[in-house]
């Protein structure tokens, strides 16, 4: 099976899952980093929470999408009973493969002439 399989397989991503990628597209981060991550990146829209942050992080350890690193960052500014998280290229390929499958939406949906309201 190729990469392109693979990604298509994975489409489209729960958003769950595509808010994690964007967590870990510029560094590797622990748990709680990811939830604090997606509710400021979402203006708080968004909150993980525990439950659901470690249940798509197992399927996406189990699906190649992200692994556990053993790089910390220094002593003094870790905790060791954290795990962090980093995405691999597959999961690089899945983020970009759904940010392409939702612009095809928006396209789609301001030809038919659906816009977001006006506050």
């Amino acid at each position: 099976m190729s990469s392109t399989d693979e990604v298509a397989e994975l489409l489209p991503l729960p958003p769950a899952t595509f808010h994690i990628l964007l967590a870990l597209a510029q560094h590797d981060l622990h748990g709680y980093a990811i939830i604090q991550d997606v509710e400021a990146r979402t203006d708080g829209r968004l909150r993980l929470s525990a439950g659901t942050l470690y249940r798509s992080i197992q399927r996406m350890l189990e699906q190649g999408l992200i692994v556990e690193t053993q790089e910390r960052p220094a002593p003094d500014l870790d905790d060791e009973r954290r795990r962090y998280y980093r995405m691999t290229p597959l999961g690089e390929a899945a983020a970009r493969a759904e940010l392409g499958r939702i612009e095809g939406l928006v396209r789609l949906a301001r030809k038919q002439g659906l816009t977001p309201e006006r506050a």
